[in-house]
């Protein structure tokens, strides 16, 4: 089967995955309502187009943190992909090495920051972090990313623990023998054996539980990186998140499996947009499937968004491949969107949402 737009992944990646590591992909926290609802949000904006414009050409590239990237869209952080593809993040950075962007590597990424660097040394690579309760521990992984010439971190703060993911659970969701947590040193490289799910068990056992502003501060001051917040989704966060030394915000509900009935981000996403006033770049994922929806998204107020199941959808369907079409597919919807807008480049205003 062809593939013609971002939509139709899921359900051709299905047949090539396990029934865990769909699951595990494919599931959202409780009644998976913010799930469906970071899709659906979407669809019920339109855009208010202009005509009679005398455009030609449309320009996608963009800056942030002084990187230069061929469009507004990035890979976003998501956790053992190799169990869609046997080549996991190398294949995604291979890709996304292509495409001209950024990719974001997960703290528990099937494959080692070192790994991911040596399958692609011009990479825009940017780091996820988790901090754990053992603070050594955090700063290891941090200097070993900076080592590599990771070009921004960015802090996952709405994880105190795992959302209630029910698929997981009955699935008791665990990593095959092949696959291991690949930033991490033996004996914290794989996930306990649990009654419900090893991940679960697994972010109880080492994350830090409590984290505050003064853990924000602690990495500003360990680092001279950029840093994103990662998991913002009301206004004063961002607000005090920047007070506390944060660079940049990522308007996220990781992908509905937290809290379930929390706010579809693209919903939040003029608030936090109005609360920043422009002080730092805005990033926002959640449901993003259409060039139609990167639009919106920079007219309320990104400055990029990020895409995380699609990529893995493309990994279990075609690897490498398959990242780079699902990438170019998306490309080629953006342009076509700000052209029949009615705009050259991705300074659309407000106005074109409605």
């Amino acid at each position: 089967m062809e593939i013609l737009n971002l939509l139709e992944l899921e359900a051709a990646a299905q047949s090539k995955m396990t029934s865990m590591a769909f699951d595990y992909y494919v599931s959202g926290a409780d009644d998976e309502i913010t799930l469906r609802e970071n899709r659906e949000a979407f669809t019920r904006l339109a855009l208010h187009y202009r005509v009679l414009t005398g455009l030609t050409d449309r320009k996608l590239e963009t800056t942030l943190f002084g990187q230069k990237i061929s469009m507004p869209v990035i890979a976003a952080p998501t956790a053992f992909q190799r169990l869609a593809h046997e080549k996991g993040e190398l294949a995604t950075a291979v890709a996304t090495q292509k495409a001209g962007t950024i990719m974001t590597l997960s703290t528990i990424a099937s494959t080692s920051l070192e790994e991911v660097r040596a399958s692609s040394p011009d990479l825009d690579l940017w780091f996820q972090v988790y901090m754990y309760k053992d603070q050594g521990l955090t700063l290891e992984l941090l200097r070993r990313a900076e080592a590599v010439g990771v070009k921004a971190l960015a802090l996952t703060v709405d994880t105190p623990f795992l959302g209630r993911r029910e698929r997981d659970i009955r699935n008791r969701f665990s990593l095959p023998d092949n696959i291991v947590l690949g930033n991490l040193m033996r004996g914290l490289n794989t996930l306990p054996t649990s009654a419900g799910s090893g991940l679960s068990a697994y972010v109880k056992e080492m994350f830090k539980l409590n984290l505050a502003f003064t853990d924000l501060e602690w990495l500003r001051n360990h680092t001279n990186l950029p840093i994103l917040v990662k998991g913002i989704c009301h206004p004063q966060d961002a607000i005090q998140s920047l007070e506390h030394g944060a660079n940049g915000i990522w308007v996220s509900n990781h992908g509905g499996r937290q809290l379930d009935t929390s706010p579809a981000t693209i919903n939040v996403l003029p608030r936090v947009a109005d609360a920043v006033a422009g002080a730092a770049p805005i990033i926002l994922d959640g449901g993003v499937r259409r060039g139609t929806d990167v639009v919106k998204a920079l007219a309320l107020g990104a400055n990029a968004v990020a895409i995380g199941r699609p990529i893995l959808w493309s990994l279990a369907i075609d690897g490498e491949a398959g990242v780079t079409n699902t990438l170019e597919l998306l490309r080629a919807e953006i342009d076509a969107a700000l052209g029949l807008c009615g705009y050259s480049d991705l300074q659309v205003p407000r106005d074109l949402v409605g």
